[in-house]
């Protein structure tokens, strides 16, 4: 049995803003290393593994100027949106 709870957040604008920063960055990077993995699998190229991933996604992209605003928020938030492109990738070809 899985227990859930239901919270409601009121963040101040300042919050808002972070939020939506964070939110925009997390679509990016999921967008990015979906279309990295779509290429690959297109050109019979093997598996892009996770760490690769992070690595051209997050790692790379920041040291750019067209998306060094990457690194304003935390690295976290780019993380668990990679990972979570890996579980819904693995599970749509499952």
């Amino acid at each position: 049995m899985q227990l859930r709870y239901h919270f409601r957040v009121y963040p101040t604008p300042g919050q808002q803003i972070e939020l939506a920063r964070a939110f925009g960055c997390a679509r990016v990077v999921f967008n990015d290393g979906l279309r990295l993995r779509q290429q690959a699998r297109e050109q019979d190229l093997p598996y892009v593994t996770d760490a690769e991933l992070s690595r051209r996604i997050i790692t790379q992209a920041k040291s750019t100027p067209e998306r060094a605003w990457l690194g304003e928020v935390s690295a976290v938030v780019l993380q668990q949106a990679l990972a979570d492109l890996n579980t819904a990738y693995r599970n749509f070809f499952a």
